[in-house]
């Protein structure tokens, strides 16, 4: 029996690269590719895939609520993070949410085949050096009580998201694009240990960043 699995990425040259390394394997069918998030609930909704190869950075819904979304409403999907953010607080909100799996880009055949196998059979996998880096993590900023430090650029939006405005006019404001707008976005998430913007502005008070 042929395992069905989907693969969501907004690039389209990493969808054919990793379409391409699983098309020829024995027992696996690729069932979908899809671009963003509305694409993949339509998709799922039609082939409901037994595995979903999901990126994390997506130009309408990230994968973290994805996921979560995703599994509340398909419930034996199994979710494999595929992506190049390899931030511990990003790994630990992905398995909180249910996800079986979490694999950087730079895997290989056999890695995403053993992920999958593992997956399958009720298990989680997590890449070797995530898996260390997940066990040997020191105390955050945030439990800590020190000071989150960002980037430059983080903070000219974090600023901008204190002023209420949106992802597009923050691209305007910045001259970057508003992929790169949700990028720091979710990195300034992950050092504050923040769930969304209303989260962002309140910690970013407490912690006097602005």
């Amino acid at each position: 029996m042929e395992t069905k699995i989907a693969i969501t990425d907004d690039h389209e040259m990493v969808l054919q690269g990793i379409a391409s390394m699983l098309e020829n394997t024995p027992e696996i069918a690729i069932s979908g590719t899809y671009k963003n998030a509305s694409e993949t609930l339509e998709g799922i909704s039609k082939v409901q895939p037994d595995v979903l190869l999901l990126d994390i950075n997506l130009p309408d819904i990230n994968g973290i609520d994805l996921s979560k979304q995703l599994l509340k409403k398909y419930p034996d999907l199994k979710i494999i993070a595929l992506t190049n953010f390899e931030d511990i607080s990003f790994i630990k909100r992905m398995l909180k949410n249910g996800v079986h799996g979490y694999l950087l880009k730079n895997t290989d055949k056999l890695e995403l085949l053993t992920a999958i196998t593992q997956v399958l059979s009720g298990e989680v996998f997590l890449q070797a050096d995530l898996h260390k880096k997940l066990l040997g993590q020191t105390k955050t900023a945030s439990d800590n009580g020190l000071k989150p430090k960002l980037t430059r650029r983080e903070h000219d939006v974090l600023i901008a998201i204190s002023e209420e405005l949106t992802t597009q006019e923050i691209s305007e404001k910045l001259f970057i694009s508003p992929k790169t707008v949700e990028t720091h976005r979710m990195n300034i998430m992950s050092k504050l240990g923040a769930k969304n913007s209303v989260g962002i502005i309140k910690i970013a008070i407490e912690k006097e960043l602005l």
